[in-house]
């Protein structure tokens, strides 16, 4: 699993200026504006990630601010196995997974306003980064994960430490590509991760013998699915919200993490990302696991199937081959 690392004199000739990346203010004219050399590094970093790759920041391109750091690192959790991380959600602006016991409103209203400012900022940085996006996904949830991964206790689908790749129980994406951004933000202590093959080449572990193929919805079930989401029975039960491929990629990513076999003969990679760093990769495609580390940010982005510089690799072309089908 190759990791490319990115430091930061390769990154100032593309950057903007503070401005020009508030995603509030930034327009297509500003995109133009990065030249087309620089366009094409894009080009390459884009293909980088999509066929299986991590990009990794040593000094991360989009520093915390000292108050809000200081903040953070001060939040501390219990080991509930209700909640892995303090989630916040852009577009309604809310925050969720706060122990109530012991974070006061004071405490919660300043979370909210800190990982506002870091989500917005991720975007910012992406949005210039990786310009071929043409920022064409969605703002997905921004966490917080104060909590020491060594050693946690949770339910075998929850657990980190097992290598999968990530698909969402009930935010299921339609085909939409999961890039996350992430950055340990601890001062002294590496973020421990172990990293698997690419998805094209774990699935052939997987389906038929273990996970059936995904088949398109017949005609029933697909009125069914339609008449969940308009009388709100979908939100109620996630399944009717699936698509083939998202239910197919949510039995994946419980089959590869119930597998002992798998998890322990499957080929695999070490890495330690450094405090202060950063690093970015789409977690549908790559399969990951976190050993050890505490106290780090990360982003979400689904980003529009359409805009892939490497449309082949994407796990929704490499299943649509494999059963022959469409499946969204």
């Amino acid at each position: 699993m190759p990791v490319h690392s990115i430091f930061p004199n390769a990154l100032n000739p593309a950057r903007l200026s503070p401005t020009e990346l508030n995603p509030a203010v930034l327009n297509p004219d500003t995109l133009k504006q990065i030249q087309p050399s620089h366009r094409d590094q894009a080009l390459a970093w884009c293909a980088w990630l999509e066929t299986g790759n991590i990009l990794y920041f040593p000094q991360t391109p989009v520093p915390v601010p000292t108050a809000d750091l200081d903040f953070l690192l001060g939040q501390f959790q219990t080991g509930s196995r209700l909640h892995k991380n303090i989630s916040y959600r852009p577009a309604r602006d809310k925050l969720s997974g706060v122990e109530a016991k012991t974070a006061t409103s004071e405490t919660r209203d300043q979370l909210r306003a800190v990982m506002r400012r870091y989500s917005a900022s991720v975007a910012g940085y992406l949005t210039q980064f990786l310009a071929p996006y043409e920022q064409r996904w969605l703002l997905d949830y921004a966490s917080c994960r104060p909590i020491e991964e060594e050693g946690r206790d949770l339910p075998l689908h929850r657990r980190n430490d097992l290598l999968h790749t990530d698909a969402f129980p009930t935010r299921p994406t339609r085909g939409h590509r999961i890039l996350r951004f992430f950055h340990n933000i601890h001062p002294s202590r590496t973020r421990d991760w172990v990293v698997g093959g690419p998805f094209s080449r774990i699935v052939a572990d997987f389906a038929p013998a273990k996970v059936p193929l995904p088949q398109p919805d017949g005609t029933w079930t697909r009125l069914g699915k339609r008449l969940a989401g308009a009388t709100g029975l979908a939100m109620l039960l996630p399944q009717w919200k699936r698509t083939p491929y998202d239910e197919f990629m949510r039995r994946m990513h419980n089959a590869m993490k119930e597998d002992e076999h798998f998890q322990r003969s499957c080929a695999r990679e070490y890495f330690q990302f450094a405090p202060g760093s950063s690093w970015v990769v789409y977690t549908d495609m790559v399969a990951h696991a976190v050993l050890a580390g505490q106290f780090a940010l990360e982003q979400t982005f689904l980003v529009d199937p359409a805009v892939m510089v490497m449309p082949e690799s994407a796990p929704l072309a490499v299943l649509e081959k494999m059963s022959g089908a469409r499946l969204v």
